[in-house]
């Protein structure tokens, strides 16, 4: 493969001309903010949960704001997701490729915990990559997300993989879990055979 860094400087052009993110502001500022006014009280409830994000820490003995923990393939009419475990070591993603059937319509869903404060702006950043060379990369708002408990999940838009002789082959997939301040959450690459048929 002839890019052998996970990531570049490209993973964090700006994507949106004209795109400012908001200024970093504190939990505890954003709950006690318009206090009287119930619409916004309505908002950061469904943002933060109904403790307003006190006390959520799902992980406290770990650092990181964001945790993320498993990415699915969700393919329309097939039955059981494709499912990548991101927990543990990274680097052995590659050695066990998905199979994904040219023509299919499919998802990418991602699964985290975000804890202790408001992480604005995130974006999950995928590069597709064959023989070293990128042959697509797709950028998805993922949006902002307040510290919960729970886990929480974002799914991309429906996309259609590529058919015919030409395209089939053997993907490597750089994913990329960012935000607006351009911190890595998370980065990883896994493996793609795009193939006839699912067998």
């Amino acid at each position: 493969m002839a890019d052998s860094s996970p990531h570049d400087e490209h993973d964090h052009e700006e994507d949106t001309p004209g795109y400012v993110p908001p200024a970093e502001k504190k939990l505890d500022d954003i709950v006690n903010q318009d206090k009287d006014d119930p619409s916004l009280e309505k908002y950061k409830q469904a943002l933060l949960g109904s403790d307003l994000g006190k006390g959520s820490c799902p992980f406290p003995d770990d650092p990181r704001q964001v945790i993320v923990t498993k990415l699915a393939v969700l393919v329309d009419g097939r039955d059981g997701d494709l499912e990548l475990d991101l927990t543990g070591d990274l680097s052995k993603l590659k050695s066990t490729p998905f199979v994904l059937k040219e023509g299919c319509t499919y998802r990418v869903k991602i699964y985290f915990f975000v804890q202790r404060e408001i992480v604005t702006g995130l974006k999950y950043v995928q590069r597709s990559m064959r023989k070293g060379i990128q042959v697509d990369k797709q950028t998805n708002m993922v949006g902002s997300y307040g510290p919960k408990m729970e886990l929480q999940s974002y799914t991309t838009p429906a996309e259609t993989a590529p058919s015919g002789m030409i395209a089939r082959g053997t993907y490597i997939v750089k994913s990329l879990f960012t935000d607006d301040d351009k911190k890595e959450h998370l980065k990883w690459e896994w493996q793609l055979d795009l193939k006839k048929d699912w067998q």
